[in-house]
């Protein structure tokens, strides 16, 4: 297998990249190519079945750009895809969910907040990770509506962004959580107004380097390539590059998602 095949991710949006990052802090020379899906964007406000079909099209242009392990950089997509990619195709496939185990097992006041989307709250994956880690601590899952627009605004620290969030956070700081869980890739753009909020004394929780770390085993040894990174949209290309640039800060260049056919290849790319 060839160590310059890059990994594929992707995310309805921008927030997928707080991943990305992870992953290049633990593998520096791995190459990578990421989707971001604006032009849909959120997911949250999606069927299952259209989410399936935009994951399916995403997976089969990753494929096509020679990718040998798929993230799905996104919990709303994990939970509506994952399933049916693993079954269709043959490399390895990384998920994100909920770091609600952790979090379970961190926390000393046994309350635990999940600031994330309404869809992933409602989803049957995090009433799974309720039931299996959720037994001896109080979780308390808060929706945190706008957020996901703000990082995508690029209003990360914005007076509308801190009301958001003041207003969101609210209602677990006064319940006693310790521990808070950042259950959407894109919030992990927001920590310093995120701290600012709750102090120092409340740990916050990002899955991001659960999800690179996963990544890491899959791969092996073979973490290496050119360090490559090569950024896709199916929203607005120069938009997006300017916020992808902020965000990783570092100029990145953001090439049109081509718009394919779904061919539910069940194998991948040779290598």
């Amino acid at each position: 297998m060839s160590e310059h095949r890059p990994v594929g991710v992707f995310d309805s949006g921008v927030g997928g990249l707080s991943v990305v990052r992870e992953m290049r802090r633990r593998m520096p020379r791995l190459d990578i190519v990421y989707v971001s899906d604006a032009r849909h964007l959120p997911y949250g406000e999606k069927s299952e079945e259209f989410i399936r079909e935009r994951s399916f099209a995403i997976a089969d242009f990753l494929l096509g750009e020679g990718a040998r392990a798929l993230v799905i950089a996104c919990n709303t997509a994990t939970a509506a895809a994952a399933r049916a990619l693993r079954e269709a195709f043959t490399l390895p496939i990384v998920g994100i969910e909920p770091a609600v185990k952790p979090a379970a097992q961190a926390t000393r006041s046994g309350i635990v907040g999940i600031l994330a989307t309404a869809s992933t709250l409602q989803s049957s994956r995090y009433a799974e990770l309720l039931r299996r880690f959720g037994q001896f601590t109080r979780v308390i899952g808060q929706p945190a509506s706008g957020l996901v627009e703000c990082v995508e605004a690029g209003e990360l620290d914005g007076p509308r962004t801190r009301e958001l969030l003041a207003r969101h956070l609210g209602p677990l700081l006064e319940a006693g959580a310790d521990t808070i869980v950042l259950g959407c890739t894109h919030y992990p753009f927001l920590l310093p107004a995120i701290r600012a909020i709750v102090g120092p004394a409340v740990r916050i929780i990002d899955p991001g380097d659960a999800v690179a770390r996963r990544v890491e085993e899959v791969l092996g040894s073979d973490t290496g390539g050119g360090a490559t990174l090569r950024c896709f949209s199916s929203g607005d290309p120069a938009a997006q590059q300017a916020l992808m640039s902020r965000l990783l800060g570092e100029t990145v260049a953001v090439l049109p998602l081509p718009e394919r056919g779904r061919g539910h290849r069940r194998e991948a790319a040779p290598g």
